[in-house]
């Protein structure tokens, strides 16, 4: 591995210290953010505006991380799910949604997860470490590659808990929405958290700029706490709030509720019910997930009349209540399925 920083992670003032450092004025910190966050150009050579001494000092001072592709799966829909292998041999996957006029990718902000859901694919992988701001940018790098265009939308949702990592994901998403740099809107960056309730009160007081999206898959402690174990620390009370006080600090922003359906545990008229209840005055739009099945799930997909009925119910009650039908199912790259070709390479090198 490397022992050089990886420039793709540094943001403005770090690239005003690097200039600093090679005794170049600082002001050529914006050409070099341009470069690389706007225009995806990481050849130090083929930015002609720079200083030759810059050029000569980032070649031997720093270096850009590019992950191996290891796969690139294409799904029927479109999407495609790239296994990317980092310098020290672990691999992530990253997700890429096409659609009229954007590309949206969903990446991963750590090897693993150690949230522990029931009923995610992810989970059972356990928590090997927690990626770098460099390494969940080079995410963003290789689609741009790849696709041949900028990501315009982020998603925060691939393998790991984001605000389990908290420093690196928030570095990340400043680096991401930084205007002078690669200038996503805040609208457009997506963070997804299982409910890490202290976590989300930092968010909130450090205004990190992206949207808020909360994994509640239940409507009462019992069942939230017996597929989803963070819950037994940070209760349902506790996790609302905290999701209030979001909104509340963030005036007329809304919270992307994401609720998993599993047949016969939460997908009840009665859920539904209690789901009105539980989300009354917080602004916010709820997607419904039928649950997406993987082998070895004890869970089951939910049945469609059950799923319209609920959605029926919340919209009954005035709430903006959407079935998403995941992208890339079929190459198990659907919401809570990460974690198919992580596995499958990890037995071929033990066969």
């Amino acid at each position: 591995m490397t022992s050089k920083p990886y420039i793709t992670g540094m943001n403005h003032s770090a690239l005003v210290a690097l200039c600093q450092d090679a005794g170049v004025k600082p002001i050529h910190a914006d050409t070099l953010n341009a470069y690389i966050f706007r225009r995806g150009i990481t050849d130090w050579y083929a930015m002609p505006e720079l200083p030759q001494a810059l050029r000569d000092y980032l070649d031997v001072s720093v270096d850009v991380l590019t992950p191996d592709v290891v796969a690139n799966q294409h799904a029927e829909d479109g999407t495609q799910k790239m296994l990317l292998r980092m310098p020290d041999g672990k691999d992530i996957e990253s997700v890429l949604i096409p659609a009229a006029g954007r590309l949206t990718q969903c990446v991963s902000t750590q090897v693993g997860c150690a949230i522990g859901c029931e009923f995610c694919l992810t989970a059972t992988a356990g928590l090997t470490r927690n990626l770098s701001t460099a390494e969940i940018m080079s995410q963003v790098f290789t689609a741009r590659h790849i696709m041949g265009e900028p990501v315009r939308n982020v998603v925060l949702m691939g393998m790991g808990e984001p605000l389990h990592n908290y420093d690196a994901v928030a570095d990340f998403v400043r680096l991401i929405t930084d205007p002078q740099g690669m200038a996503l809107s805040p609208r457009r960056v997506t963070l997804s958290t299982a409910g890490l309730v202290p976590a989300i009160y930092r968010l909130i007081e450090d205004k990190l700029p992206c949207s808020l999206a909360v994994s509640l898959n239940a409507t009462t402690d019992a069942i939230r706490s017996d597929i989803m174990p963070i819950n037994q620390k940070y209760p349902l009370a506790d996790l609302l709030e905290a999701m209030r006080c979001y909104v509340q600090q963030h005036g007329r922003k809304r919270i992307l509720i994401e609720y998993v359906l599993l047949g016969g545990v939460n997908d009840s008229l009665d859920d539904a019910k209690r789901l009105v209840t539980l989300l009354d005055g917080l602004a916010s739009t709820v997607n419904l997930l039928p649950f997406n099945a993987f082998e070895g799930s004890k869970f089951q997909r939910p049945e469609r009349s059950h799923v319209e009925a609920f959605r029926a119910e919340l919209s009954k009650a005035g709430f903006v209540a959407v079935v998403r039908e995941s992208r890339g199912r079929d190459i198990s790259a659907a919401c809570g399925q990460l974690k198919t070709e992580v596995t499958a390479r990890r037995r071929q090198k033990v066969s």
